[in-house]
Order: structure tokens, then sequence, then C-alpha cells
């Protein structure tokens, strides 16, 4: 299996090494030629509106639609969530909303960079709890009856699935823990 981390605004490299250090191979995405050689895919934290434009820009967008349409497994972290959501309800005009879990979210809903935390995130069944790092992370607002929320932080989802997609609100490749990327690179 090889794992396409798509390399083109943000914390791709750090989503990479997770991946590369538990013996699963990763290599980042910057083409339709690239996107098409993944098995998986990782849309990282970062900018979302830079990376939505980047898509534009790079060629990517109809590709990267017509994957994730196709089942592709992604796990969309931070910006990625942002991007894969259905609806953001604070964007700007033309950002894309891929549609790929059923959510509606706010972006930067956990306040400014200053304002970044870590949460102890409760993964049903994980012990111990995840250690979630929130770094101008959006907030889920709403989400629905068809996307299976696999945890919360006060009352509100922050790692959910769809399908073949997983959106995280924090970033798990900052937190010095595997089980995230683990539990992506096997899902069935």
């Amino acid at each position: 299996m090889k794992i396409g981390v798509l390399a083109l605004q943000g914390a791709f490299g750090l989503h990479e090494r997770v991946f590369n250090r538990i013996g699963v191979t990763a290599f980042q995405v910057r083409t339709a030629q690239e996107l098409a050689e993944a098995d998986r895919l990782v849309i990282p934290g970062g900018e979302s509106t830079a990376i939505s434009k980047l898509l534009d820009a790079n060629g990517l967008t109809a590709p990267l639609a017509d994957r994730l349409a196709g089942g592709l497994p992604v796990l969309g972290t931070c910006a990625g969530l942002i991007l894969l959501a259905a609806e953001v309800v604070d964007g700007y005009p033309g950002q894309h909303c891929f549609g790929a879990v059923n959510v509606a979210v706010r972006r930067n809903g956990y306040g400014r960079q200053s304002e970044s935390f870590r949460a102890k995130i409760d993964v049903g069944g994980w012990e111990p709890a995840f250690p979630g790092v929130f770094i101008r992370a959006p907030v889920v607002e709403s989400a629905g009856p068809e996307v299976e929320v696999l945890a919360e932080l006060a009352g509100r989802p922050v790692l959910c699935r769809q399908g073949a997609a997983v959106v995280s609100c924090f970033h798990p490749e900052l937190a010095e823990d595997d089980r995230v990327h683990r539990w992506f690179a096997e899902l069935q």
C-alpha cells in the first residue's frame, strides 16, 4: 500500500514521516499522476484557502474530486477536514468543499494561533486517551446521520468517519502518538 500526502501547503512532511516511521510507504502528491498512484490520501493541516487555490493551480481539483467520488480512502486533518466537509459556514467564495463527509465546519472555530491547545481525546476503546493538538482548528458545527462520530471534545465532534473518509479537527501528526495513522493505514 502507498499512502499519498497532499504536498501543496501545510504539514505534509510530518504525516509522511509518521507513516514511514510505522513502516507504511508514504509519498508526496503534487500532480494528478502522483494522485493516481495513491492507494490512500492524507490532506494535511495548513491553510484551507491556500490549499484550495493550489489545488486549482496544480490541476488537482477535478482529479481529487473524481478519486474521492470513487471511494479513495482519505484522512483530512484540520484544513483537510475543511476541504472534505460538505459545508464551510464561513468559507470564502469559491472555496472547495468536496463533500466527502457530511459535516458543516467553521474555520478557526477553536480560536486563533495564540489560542492553540492540547486536549486528551477519548477515541472509543483507545487507552490512554489520544493527545489531540488543536492549532487554529475548525469546529464541526453539525454532522449528518451517516457520519460516525469517533471522538468528541466538550460535546463537539473532533474525529469523524463517513465511509472511506476520516476527518479530524486536531493534528495527529504532532501528537507523538502513531495510533491515528496506524488506524487509517489499516482501515477497511
